[in-house]
């Protein structure tokens, strides 16, 4: 009597990483921070396999506003307010993106600057912010790409965005390491790494790791309670600001 064999697996490639920290302290001499990602590829097969390393900060909401000539001035147009743009995002790999898979399959997997995913709400939404209405667009907009270039342009010309093709490089059999620069301007918060795995062409795994970007000392405790009580900030803020304009008004008097 015959019996059907169930079909076997696949057999696929596997990978493992870590970063040499988890952790970024922000004190008042930090000049940014280069982290050091380093892990293998486990690989049964004779398919060669791609790494693709993604490290997204906390999503922040980036108002811009495109300047229009009115009466041969240029002015600012009314402003646009993108939310849940990444404040960090960059991107490493072992070669050219479009040489590891499809653009399909990057876009549903929102890998590269270009197929980068910023969520906004719903289309022609009007947010009041200090008392003047923002204009929100959504991913619909006919304008949507052009301030999505202007998003991107302006994260990337501050360090914060970038992509590097050939960012993951192989030390040796399957050990490979991409670092991460991580800027002075770089947003507090929580980060991901994203460690992707592709087989011809396809995403056989994922792995993540956490980071955190967070003040420490002075700084600190500056930070949180200007978070948590911004009018109370910003009213000893003004005191302080008047106070010391007076005292320089003194001092230079009496001199």
């Amino acid at each position: 009597m015959a019996f059907d064999l169930p079909p076997q697996p696949v057999a696929t490639a596997s990978v493992s990483a870590a970063l040499t920290t988890t952790k970024v302290e922000v004190t008042s001499d930090y000049h940014g921070q280069k982290i050091v990602l380093y892990g293998a590829v486990f690989n049964s097969t004779d398919r060669p396999a791609d790494v693709v390393v993604v490290v997204r900060g906390p999503d922040q909401p980036v108002r811009i506003a495109r300047k229009v000539q009115v009466a041969g001035l240029w002015l600012n147009s009314r402003p646009v307010v993108f939310q849940g743009a990444p404040g960090f995002y960059t991107v490493a790999s072992s070669r050219p993106l479009n040489e590891i898979a499809d653009f399909g399959t990057l876009r549903r997997l929102a890998i590269g600057v270009d197929h980068l995913a910023i969520n906004t709400p719903a289309d022609g939404a009007v947010e009041t912010r200090f008392g003047v209405k923002d204009l929100v667009v959504s991913r619909l907009g006919s304008d949507y790409l052009d301030y999505r270039r202007a998003v991107v342009r302006i994260k990337h010309a501050a360090g914060l965005y970038d992509q590097d093709e050939r960012g993951v490089t192989y030390v040796d059999k399957g050990l490979f390491r991409a670092e991460i620069d991580l800027p002075t301007s770089a947003p507090i918060g929580r980060y991901q790494a994203e460690i992707h795995l592709f087989q011809a062409g396809r995403e056989v795994q994922v792995r993540q790791r956490p980071l955190e970007v967070r003040k420490v000392g002075i700084e600190r405790t500056i930070y949180l309670f200007a978070y948590q009580r911004p009018w109370t900030y910003g009213f000893l803020a003004v005191l302080l600001a008047i106070g010391s304009g007076y005292g320089a008004s003194v001092i230079f008097r009496r001199s």
